[in-house]
């Protein structure tokens, strides 16, 4: 199964009230039904892969492109699985609106049901959102983020991120089976329909790079603030910047390297500099640590970064980690053959959950069809 990315056009409006309400309906059942056939942990294991989760918007009647699919979607399952939540054994947390009051309510849920573990989750919260925005700098922006949990304390993160600019959403998915290491390939599989050239932190490739950056605030941050001036300073005279850098040997206002840190990179160094002394005094003991430090984001990751890579040599990885297609794979066997055993799972398991679930025969037969035609969609 892939855990990972999807990414999907960025679309606008509301989701009917009578679409809504029957979205509820509909994955209520169908949640129930997966819970009595196969446990609620394989509920959480099924929302982490994007593929199947798509697929599950698709039957409960919405877009099967939307990038509101993900946000009506987990919005309606929300609504529809919350007076039996304790039944089920899913607790949903957050949301669109609700994003930024994700923590509160997982505190919430562990002090009320008596679950030790809570904190553990706030943590995992917090971690998948600050990754996915600064360490895959992809220039996509989170918006929505959920995080879903089971009396067990497994968990999956869904997050969407959007792009104005290319009228696009992204969406992250996490599973805590999968994550070892927070900041290293954290996504066991990312699908995406267009190929970006983002800064990279969570690729094994940048290990010398994040580890660099730790020790440039753990041991010389006032080296490290004449660097970033350094090279701040350089960039603005193009002649000059070529001899400071072997590594720009190349046209910089060529648009092919518009992702390029450098280019156009105007940093606050009074601000950057309050940051990276907070940072100093709290004595990271790894990258992670340092990530998790507040004030820690993306122009300081950016600057870290720039720094290990120009002046001590240490490339990050500039490789989107995204499979380049939002699919189980294609006919033509591109971007990879299909893979019939992920596939048929994801029909089977959503199969299941509507032959079973309390719904009327009609609402049934319109859910198979639905699932036939995402099917086609996908692939």
């Amino acid at each position: 199964m892939r855990t990972g990315i999807a990414k999907i056009p960025l679309d606008y409006g509301r989701c009917p009230r009578w679409l809504f309400e029957r979205m509820k309906h509909l994955s209520r059942s169908i949640f129930l039904a997966i819970r009595e056939e196969f446990g609620p942990d394989e509920i959480l294991k099924r929302l982490s892969d994007p593929i199947w989760f798509q697929s599950l918007g698709c039957v409960i009647g919405f877009d099967w492109n939307s990038s509101g699919l993900t946000t009506t979607t987990l919005g309606a399952i929300k609504a529809g699985l919350f007076d039996i939540q304790d039944e089920l054994g899913i607790y949903i947390c957050g949301g669109k609106k609700a994003s930024r009051k994700t923590s509160q309510e997982i505190e919430s849920y562990g002090v009320s049901r008596g679950f030790p573990f809570f904190p553990r989750l706030i943590y995992a919260s917090r971690m998948a959102a600050k990754v996915d925005s600064c360490l895959i700098q992809d220039g996509f922006q989170i918006y929505a983020h959920n995080l879903i949990f089971s009396k067990t304390g497994k968990w999956v993160v869904i997050q969407q991120g959007m792009n104005t600019n290319t009228k696009k959403a992204r969406r992250y998915h996490w599973f805590s089976s999968n994550v070892s290491d927070f900041t290293t390939e954290p996504h066991s599989g990312i699908i995406s329909d267009l190929k970006i050239r983002p800064l990279n932190l969570t690729a094994k490739e940048s290990g010398q790079n994040k580890k660099i950056s730790v020790e440039l605030v753990s041991r010389s941050p006032k080296t490290f603030l004449k660097d970033i001036q350094l090279i701040s300073e350089k960039r603005n005279n193009l002649v000059e910047w070529k001899r400071f850098s072997d590594f720009t040997e190349m046209e910089l206002n060529d648009t092919e390297f518009y992702w390029h840190p450098v280019l156009d990179e105007k940093f606050d160094l009074k601000r950057l500099e309050k940051t990276i002394f907070f940072a100093h005094f709290q004595k990271p003991k790894d990258f992670e640590h340092l990530l998790s430090l507040e004030g820690v984001g993306p122009k300081t990751i950016r600057a870290l970064s720039l720094v290990s890579e120009i002046i001590y040599g240490a490339k990050p990885s500039y490789e989107d980690p995204a499979r380049y297609s939002f699919s189980t794979g294609g006919k033509d066997g591109t971007p990879f053959p299909v893979d019939r055993v992920v596939y048929d799972k994801t029909l089977e398991i959503i199969e299941k959950g509507i032959k079973k679930s309390r719904i009327s025969i009609k609402e049934k037969v319109e859910a198979q069809r639905r699932l036939i035609k995402a099917a086609k969609n996908i692939l």
